[in-house]
């Protein structure tokens, strides 16, 4: 047993660039979950993490100390495979509300356990709100059931889970500690692993509007995940995707809502598609599902019926109209020429400015808020046609979101493509 005044001991070793053993990482998770390790302390550590780094076996041991904080979800009595995607969160990354009913429409279970928004990226849950009457927070027994009748959940993860993380989290928040990739990585799969799910793709966003902006940074991320991933018995791969320019047409909550629902019809935008169909077909190579093309799903409408029941069984209308902002401004392009630039980063600021997101947690977010964008990198565009629409309650907070936007797209004769997806991890 470790005692209270070893936690400087700990904080000490790890600020010396000495690996953490297994009884310090054990002992300072569990110590700090119980109150008994002061948040400065575990502030100090915290640091001296994110500037020594954590060798492979000490983020896996200090994911499982997070893990066995807290509860365990076990699926396995539901007799078909589970699996999961995360995204580590980009801006018009509605990927989620297509992919988990398209997942279950090929016959794969989906317990998609999402976040809030905090900042500019969008919180999927948030988004999914914008559906009249639906609601997030799903008991344990509740999810068991729907998984069971519907395949698919997409739901607030309960406070059962990883709670050392949730406290850590909050701590990394206001200590400038975010960006360790070992305390990332930990805080992500503590959560995904777990969930129980027996399989998880991860969709790692790299550029201006991603969490990581550079490419390898992203891709030691991914690489980390994966591999704390299958040491725990969890099949994961990673997608290493584009964030430089935003996905789809759309920014907000019940913006997204409206365009992910044109996918599942479809049709939506060919970006959206692309990276729904290329997540799935990996979800389902991960739990061994062949010989079932997710793109026959979306053309025949199994997936939409999915998403239909899925919404219903969680007090949703999926008739109903979603929600509309009362005032819009319009954006229009000064020139004609290749739109050759459009920053992801602007775009979530200048949603988030007009009210699609929070400033702090807990805020309410407006619905119907948000940014449309009326062509993508690479489209032409006419002098004087609508190149955005700001939607907003709040018609004082748009001068404050245009300022966002000024400078973030360029019209031009030409534009290199990028790939949307750059690389496969796992």
């Amino acid at each position: 047993m470790i005692h209270h005044h070893d936690a400087v001991s700990v904080i000490r070793a790890k600020r010396d660039g000495h690996a953490l053993s297994d009884a310090q990482i054990d002992w300072v998770i569990d110590a700090y979950t119980r109150g008994d390790v002061a948040d400065e302390q575990m502030s100090a550590l915290a640091m001296a993490i994110l500037l020594r780094g954590m060798n492979r076996d000490e983020i896996s041991r200090w994911t499982a100390a997070m893990i066995a904080s807290g509860e365990r979800m076990n699926f396995s009595g539901l007799g078909r495979p589970t699996v999961d995607k995360h995204s580590t969160g980009g801006i018009g990354d509605k990927i989620t509300l297509p992919l988990a009913p398209l997942v279950a429409a090929c016959g794969a279970v989906v317990p998609q356990l999402a976040g809030r928004g905090l900042g500019y990226t969008g919180g999927t849950l948030d988004k999914m709100e914008a559906v009249p009457g639906w609601r997030a927070a799903l008991s344990n027994d509740e999810l068991l059931k729907q998984l069971d009748s519907v395949g698919a959940a997409i739901c607030a993860a309960g406070a059962g889970l990883a709670p050392a993380d949730k406290k850590l989290y909050a701590l990394r928040d206001v200590t400038g500690t975010v960006e360790s990739i070992a305390l990332i990585a930990s805080s992500i799969m503590s959560k995904k692993i777990a969930e129980g799910t027996s399989a998880l793709v991860l969709d790692v966003k790299c550029g201006s509007g991603a969490f990581m902006t550079g490419a390898e940074d992203a891709r030691e991320l991914a690489r980390t995940m994966v591999d704390l991933g299958n040491d725990s018995g969890v099949h994961t791969v990673a997608l290493l995707t584009d964030m430089d320019t935003p996905l789809g047409l759309t920014a907000g909550n019940a913006l997204e809502v409206r365009e992910s629902v044109e996918v599942l019809a479809g049709g939506g935008p060919p970006d959206v598609v692309e990276l729904t169909l290329e997540l799935a077909r990996e979800m389902l190579s991960a739990v061994g599902i062949t010989g079932v093309d997710p793109a026959d799903a979306l053309a025949d409408g199994r997936a939409m019926d999915v998403w239909r029941r899925m919404i219903a069984a969680q007090g949703g209308d999926p008739a109903a109209e979603l929600p509309a902002a009362t005032e819009t401004e319009i954006v229009i392009a000064p020139e004609s020429g290749v739109l050759s630039r459009l920053d992801a980063l602007a775009v979530g600021i200048a949603a988030w400015r007009l009210g699609a997101g929070r400033q702090r947690q807990g805020e309410p977010v407006q619905p119907g808020s948000g940014v449309q964008w009326h062509a993508k990198v690479g489209d032409r565009v006419t002098k004087g046609q609508t190149l955005f629409t700001l939607h907003t309650d709040t018609p004082e907070r748009i001068p404050a979101s245009l300022a966002a936007l000024n400078g973030s797209w360029e019209i031009g004769d030409s534009f290199e493509p990028r790939p949307l997806v750059m690389d496969r991890i796992g």
